[in-house]
C-alpha cells in the first residue's frame, strides 16, 4: 500500500479544523478515485469520467482497472482515446440476454483496464481522467465501479469498498458510485415534456390573442359611443332657436 503522507496528513488536518471552526466545513481526509458526474437517468445513455488521482510521492500510476457490477449489466459501453494509455475490454455472458431496441444482446463488458505508454503515467500530483459513454443505464438505484489501481513500484491501492449508509463514516478505500434516477413521467396525453412545453406556449398565445382581440373590441365600441353622443350634441344645436343672443 502507498505509505502515508504524514506531513501533508497533519497539514490537511489542521486546515480542515480551521475550517470547520470558521465555515462549518469538513475536508476528506485523502483524494480518492471518483465518477464524474455522480448522477444519471434510468434507461438513458450518460457519459462518464472516472476520475485518477494519484497519491504517491514518489511513483507514478500505469493501469486503472474498472470492474463494472455483475447484477446491473450495461448493453453498451465505448471508452475515449486518452493520449498516453491504451485500453482493452473484457467482456461475459449475459443471462438472460439484453434487450436493446428490439435486439438480444448476450455478451456485456465486465471491465475495462487502461495501461500507460512510455512518459503516459500519472506522476505524483498529477490526476487523469478517463472517460466512458454506457448505455442504456440499468433500471436500479446505482453502479457500483470497482478499481483497482497500479503504481510504477508494484503498489495496487484497491477501491472496492461498498457504500454505506447516509450518515455512516465514509470507508477507507470506497469505489466509485453512480447514483441513477428514475425517468420522468411522460406529460399528460403522452406529449414528451418538450412538446408539452411548446403546446402550452402556444395556448398562451392564443391567450394573449383573443384578450387583445377583445380589448380592440371593446375600445372600439367605446369610441363608437362617443361619437354617437358627440354626433347628438352638435345635431341638437343645430336645431335650437335662434335667441338675440345668438344674433
Amino acid at each position: 500500500m502507498i505509505r502515508p503522507r504524514r506531513t501533508a496528513t497533519a497539514a490537511a488536518l489542521v486546515l480542515g479544523a480551521a475550517l470547520v471552526g470558521v465555515f462549518g466545513v469538513a475536508l476528506p481526509a485523502s483524494a480518492h478515485v471518483s465518477v464524474n458526474p455522480k448522477e444519471a437517468t434510468q434507461g438513458g445513455y450518460g457519459r462518464v469520467a472516472f476520475r485518477v488521482p494519484n497519491e504517491s510521492d514518489t511513483a507514478s500510476t500505469t493501469k486503472v482497472e474498472v470492474n463494472l457490477p455483475e447484477n446491473a449489466p450495461v448493453a453498451s459501453v465505448s471508452t475515449i482515446a486518452v493520449p498516453g494509455w491504451t485500453v482493452a475490454l473484457e467482456k461475459r455472458k449475459v443471462d438472460p440476454p439484453l434487450e436493446v431496441h428490439g435486439s438480444q444482446i448476450t455478451e456485456a463488458v465486465s471491465k475495462i483496464t487502461w495501461t500507460a505508454s512510455a512518459g503516459g503515467e500519472v506522476k505524483p500530483e498529477q490526476f487523469q481522467e478517463f472517460g466512458v459513454s454506457l448505455g442504456p443505464l440499468p433500471e436500479v438505484d446505482q453502479l457500483v465501479f470497482k478499481v483497482l489501481q497500479t503504481y510504477s513500484d508494484g503498489n495496487i491501492s484497491r477501491w472496492i469498498d461498498e457504500p454505506v449508509a447516509a450518515g455512516a463514516e465514509e470507508p477507507e478505500h470506497p469505489a466509485p458510485v453512480l447514483k441513477l434516477a428514475k425517468a420522468a413521467a411522460p406529460a399528460a396525453g403522452g406529449a414528451s415534456p418538450s412538446v408539452a412545453a411548446v403546446s402550452q406556449a402556444d395556448d398562451d398565445d392564443d391567450d394573449e390573442d383573443s384578450s387583445a382581440g377583445v380589448g380592440l373590441g371593446i375600445a372600439g365600441l367605446v369610441a363608437g359611443l362617443a361619437g354617437l353622443v358627440l354626433g347628438g350634441l352638435a345635431f341638437a344645436r343645430t336645431r335650437r332657436p335662434a335667441t338675440p343672443s345668438d344674433a
